[in-house]
């Protein structure tokens, strides 16, 4: 199958952890514009506690949903409370030869005595073609509780089945093998290799879910608070990366210790490298005249007795004595670990990018100026969360949602904002004025909280 580019347009979330229904939308889709050549930002900010983490956290869950993965039990604990369900609503764009499909992937997730499953999940797609546009209809809808069907609308079912008992075998073993391993029907590996070896009648929708499969797996990059965790504690240093190796890509985190050195394999080695060669190209202008290196402290067998190279990641100043990279500011440390797949996200379209907490460590001046510069000449998409104001100053109304005290409209776009006026004191007066349509911040009284903390200082004296 050619390429696609696949984008990201909006994503939807139900009763996941504090959001009971929310929605955040891409400036494109937010422009009602079908390109992709450019860059799209969008930085999520509210007060704690407000639903912005939910947004990383769902996409990590989806992403590993998407290529076919177990489902993880940790979904459970992010379901409400008070709630039996949970959904997730993705909308992409795929962006193919002459030909724009407007695709979007649901899942509906359910408590069980098991713990979570996947109730049920289905495609829906519109197809663009030489100037027409077919309605936006579902073309694959599994339901865990409908069982006289492999999937329905029968109409595709059997565009895809035909008059082959084989294949329809098949697709009801794929189906009990998704089941048995509690993954997804649609993208589990059993059922998609079926789906894509199929008649004319069903390649449009065969492309659809390759395309979807191919972008989660290769393309989406989702760096969550455990990610800067590590970074935190000085323990890792977990390097996102995707280099480009023959004709296959590889991405990941690559996790060096900060610690101690590592012994690495060859390939592994060879890896590092190309991922320090690839952020060197960009890391001395952001950070001036520092460069990063892996010394080599010559041949060492590994565990497994195999020949294996003892490295450590180090820092270079203007070519003075280079310093352990443990030795350098969380900041830089964190700079270092997203710099890789930031670039990557620079040049390809495809590029989704995720990031919880972008501002943890980086001086706000620098934050801008990595947004502006992203914002104005890359060609993916980046998605972050953060606390630091300074974005609002450097980024337009569409490229900014706000996290709501409404847990039914969780996500908003600043209303009523003009291009002379700045957002980052049209978010502030809000807190402190409203005049928005929803509550963009739950009110604190400075008082009470001065008279609780000095309740908290007498009881300790008193014990």
């Amino acid at each position: 199958m050619s390429e696609n580019v696949v984008r990201l347009s909006s994503l939807t979330l139900k009763n996941i952890k504090n959001v009971k229904n929310g929605t955040i939308v891409m400036p494109l889709t937010n422009e009602r514009k079908f390109e992709y050549g450019r860059a799209e930002v969008l930085g999520i900010y509210g007060q704690n506690g407000s639903g912005k983490t939910a947004i990383v956290d769902a996409l990590y869950f989806l992403q590993s949903i998407m290529i076919g993965e177990t489902l993880d039990q940790r979904i459970l604990d992010y379901i409400d409370t008070d709630s039996l369900n949970a959904e997730i609503n993705a909308e992409f764009n795929i962006f193919g030869d002459n030909v724009l499909y407007e695709v979007g992937y649901h899942i509906i997730f359910s408590k069980s005595e098991d713990g979570i499953t996947i109730e049920r999940e289905y495609l829906n797609c519109a197809i663009n073609r030489d100037g027409y546009r077919t309605n936006k209809n579902i073309f694959m809808d599994y339901q865990k509780n409908q069982t006289e069907f492999t999937f329905k609308p029968l109409k595709r079912l059997n565009e895809l089945v035909g008059k082959d008992k084989n294949t329809q075998m098949d697709l009801i073993v794929a189906r009990k093998m998704a089941e048995k391993s509690n993954c997804s029907y649609i993208f589990g590996k059993d059922s998609r290799e079926i789906f894509l070896k199929k008649n004319d009648k069903f390649k449009d929708y065969a492309r659809v879910i390759h395309a979807l499969f191919v972008f989660a797996l290769r393309d989406l990059f989702v760096i969550n608070s455990s990610h800067s965790g590590v970074i935190s504690a000085n323990f890792l240093l977990p390097m996102a990366f995707r280099i480009e190796k023959e004709k296959t890509g590889m991405k990941g985190d690559f996790a060096v210790p900060l610690m101690e050195p590592v012994i690495l394999d060859i390939e592994r080695k060879n890896i590092l490298d190309e991922i320090v060669n690839q952020i060197n190209t960009v890391l001395y202008t952001i950070i001036p005249g520092m460069s990063i290196e892996v010394k080599d402290y010559g041949k060492q067998a590994m565990d497994s007795g195999e020949e294996g190279w003892k490295v450590e990641l180090m820092s270079n100043r203007d070519g003075k004595r280079t310093i352990p990279i443990r030795m350098e500011s969380e900041g830089i440390i964190k700079i270092v670990s997203i710099l890789n797949v930031l670039i990557q996200a620079f040049g390809n379209p495809s590029i989704c990018l995720v990031i919880d907490e972008l501002d943890a460590g980086i001086f706000e001046y620098m934050l801008g100026e990595l947004l502006d510069i992203f914002n104005k000449s890359a060609k993916g998409q980046l998605i972050f969360t953060s606390h630091n104001l300074r974005a609002l100053e450097m980024l337009d109304k569409d490229s900014i949602m706000f996290s709501t005290a409404n847990p039914d409209n969780r996500y908003i776009h600043m209303k009523n904002v003009k291009e002379s006026n700045n957002l980052r004191s049209m978010y502030i007066r809000s807190i402190t004025l409203g005049g928005q349509e929803e509550n963009i911040y739950e009110e604190t009284d400075s008082l009470k909280i001065a008279r609780a903390f000095r309740k908290a200082g007498r009881r300790l004296q008193n014990e």
